[in-house]
């Protein structure tokens, strides 16, 4: 018997949104509200978007459900989980605290955490930019034995200091969820107060976020949201304590309330334009708790984040005055390919608005596209079947799978890659951030 596989095929459908600020045509809100509405209307987005120009909300949509089971709708007001974007919150504090003299963005953290393998040679500025050699706790095999359970600082800080360096400190970077956690317990040895409230007094309560907050149980009658992943049907998932990211990813918050927080922050309201400047800093693509961001000639900044099934991002554009943040609480659709879309259409670009249908491919048929590929690009693409489900892994990476889209074309929604073969040539073009065929590989031959 032929055994055929049901993926999604996405077909889309390109126009132009129209900025309801020019003449004609829809506003870029209507076009965002159907952009929002068809990846709701195919499980592929839970969560809430807001645009802000100029300090003014210009766009704010919710949809889906904080809690699914108890049927709790999502609002503006719903309170997210945001991961590392708590990580520029952090940053800020730390360059808040250096104003304030409590601390030297180049002085050594030995004097706070002497058991920490070089110490003495690691700056507070390696430990932001992500060029300590501080292995990540997240990356540990045993993070997951013991991610929903509380840990103390103690406890933590102890993990940490038994991790051997990965490289000498300044020569390179690699992100590390450790260095932000180091970070919050130096904040709170210098003020001599809890994270949560360090928080509230040098953020919230200034710039009046009612929603931006240290998280602790999820409340759902606080307005919090519980996060799910989708697997044929939206399926709950567990949630990490917010005793073990800290500053690396244990805040709440709405897409309003990080808008006027990355707004206030690049009008000088929380720091000055000097150390603005040195946050922003890039170096082998890294700032100081914060990310260099590009849409077309467009160059803004901001942070990703990701905890559970929860996604997030916050980007800023200075010369345009214009921020934008998406929470999600449900997500399978790559955030950043959605956060292009949105730019595109604020921006009156042209841009695909996805529309889901059904297409049949045999298992047979896959066979066709497995190989070993290899071209000048980064490295070599090892394309296996496997449950009847085509997998590209690059290198010794993760064996992703792959979806397919029709036309010998295939989709990694996760990094927003998609995989051309040409089976007549043996090739495959790989597109990356909307460019075609970035790199083009060959097959081996067998």
């Amino acid at each position: 018997m032929k055994r055929t596989i049901i993926i999604a095929l996405i077909a889309v459908t390109g126009f132009s949104c129209g900025n309801s600020n020019k003449s004609g045509g829809d506003s870029f809100e209507t076009k965002l509200d159907d952009f929002i509405d068809v990846l709701y209307q195919n499980n592929k987005f839970m969560g809430s978007v807001s645009l802000s120009k100029n300090g003014t909300v210009i766009y704010s949509k919710s949809i889906g459900f904080a809690d699914i089971e108890r049927e709790i709708k999502a609002t503006a007001a719903t309170r997210y989980r945001i991961g590392s974007i708590s990580k520029m919150i952090t940053a800020s504090m730390v360059f808040k605290a250096a104003e304030e003299g409590k601390l030297d963005i180049n002085q050594s953290i030995e004097n706070y955490f002497p058991d920490i393998v070089n110490a003495k040679h690691i700056t507070v500025g390696d430990l932001l930019n992500h060029r300590s050699g501080i292995p990540s706790f997240t990356k540990d095999k045993t993070f997951f034995e013991y991610h929903t359970e509380h840990k103390s600082r103690e406890e933590m800080i102890r993990l940490i200091s038994d991790y051997p360096s990965n490289f000498d400190p300044g020569s390179m970077n690699e992100y590390s969820n450790s260095n932000f956690y180091l970070l919050s317990i130096i904040l709170e040895k210098i003020y001599d107060t809890s994270f949560n409230e360090l928080i509230l007094d040098k953020i919230s309560t200034p710039l009046e976020l009612q929603n931006t907050y240290y998280g602790g149980d999820i409340k759902l009658e606080s307005n919090e949201s519980n996060s799910y992943t989708f697997s044929s049907t939206w399926v709950k998932e567990t949630a990490t304590h917010l005793s073990i990211p800290m500053g690396g990813g244990s805040i709440l918050s709405t897409p309003v309330d990080l808008n006027t927080f990355i707004e206030a922050l690049f009008n000088g309201q929380i720091i000055s334009k000097a150390s603005i400047d040195q946050m922003t800093n890039v170096k082998d693509n890294y700032g100081m708790g914060i990310l260099p961001f590009a849409h077309a000639n467009k160059n803004g900044f901001g942070h990703g984040g990701h905890i559970d099934g929860f996604h997030a991002i916050s980007i800023y554009f200075p010369d345009e005055k214009l921020a934008i943040s998406i929470t999600a609480n449900a997500l399978d659709y790559n955030i950043n390919t959605m956060l292009t879309s949105i730019l595109k259409c604020y921006f009156n670009e042209s841009f695909e608005v996805p529309a889901f249908e059904q297409v049949e491919i045999t298992s047979g048929e896959l066979e066709k596209y497995v190989g070993i590929y290899t071209g000048e690009g980064p490295g070599v693409f090892t394309v296996t079947r496997k449950n009847n489900i085509l997998h590209a892994q690059l290198n010794d990476g993760p064996n992703d799978p792959l979806k397919y889209l029709g036309n010998h074309t295939f989709t990694n929604e996760e990094v927003g890659a998609n995989f051309r073969f040409d089976p007549t040539k043996n090739q495959l073009g790989l597109e990356q951030s909307g460019v075609a065929d970035t790199y083009l590989f060959t097959k081996n031959s067998q």
